[in-house]
């Protein structure tokens, strides 16, 4: 008896988006962690390669660039709202910086060991990579494109902000010593600790709905990239300058 078998592969079969989902929730749990215990250098390292995992997460759920806001034909708007929000930003930062009533949110600690050169490598390599491909990739771009393949814009900003939020629980353990800013308005306590990071995940999870909306009326990843890169990078040069 002949068998007759294809010649072409067998395509394998998306997974579910809760599991999509899932799997990148336990990523960003275990790089958030090991982030927060080996430093930057661990963060720099893996951001790329941890990037390319959840776009791979989604692909596989059956999620296209698009839906990770990467769609070919997306890049020249995309860029074209990166700079106007780079601009918005920076102006923003030039005149809290001149004005001394705001001059003080800039002050941090952290910025008085660091040389020009070493505030370089932050503005042009660590935050990029680091810090906005990876967390854009996998809040605005992956999360938000799989849940909204499912559930629509609403769900997908939700889901998306509020992970955004808690992914900045363990970076913010210390920043009230790192602030005087947040010293002052939150005093040395125990509560104040806690508040200070209760406010930032309140905070950061608003930030997270500003850029997911970034996502859908540009069309495109770059958007909040480019604010997300404006208001980390241009911070910590505003802040060395002004030590």
């Amino acid at each position: 008896m002949n068998r007759h078998f294809s010649a072409r592969p067998a395509r394998r079969r998306p997974i579910g988006t809760g599991v999509a989902v899932g799997v990148t929730v336990a990523v960003l749990v275990v790089t958030n962690v090991a982030t927060c215990l080996w430093g930057l250098a661990f963060g720099l390292s893996s951001a790329v390669v941890v990037s390319a995992l959840l776009l791979g997460v989604l692909r596989w759920a059956g999620g296209s660039w698009a839906d990770a806001g990467l769609g070919a034909g997306t890049f020249g708007r995309g860029a074209c709202w990166a700079m106007v929000l780079i601009g918005t930003v920076g102006m923003v930062y030039a005149a809290g910086a001149l004005l001394p009533v705001t001059r003080g949110l800039f002050a941090d600690v952290r910025y008085g060991g660091l040389s020009g050169g070493q505030v370089a490598w932050r503005v042009l390599v660590m935050v990029p990579l680091g810090t906005v491909l990876l967390e854009e990739t996998a809040f605005r771009g992956v999360l938000y494109g799989l849940v909204r393949r499912a559930r629509g814009v609403v769900w997908a900003t939700v889901v998306s902000s509020a992970l955004f939020g808690l992914w900045h629980i363990l970076p913010s353990l210390h920043l009230l010593a790192a602030k005087p800013a947040l010293m002052s308005l939150f005093g040395r306590s125990g509560f104040g600790a806690v508040a200070v990071v209760v406010a930032t995940v309140l905070f950061t999870g608003a930030a997270g709905v500003l850029l997911c909306e970034l996502r859908r009326r540009s069309g495109s990843l770059l958007a909040p990239m480019g604010l997300h890169w404006a208001v980390n990078a241009l911070g910590y040069l505003v802040g060395f300058l002004l030590r």
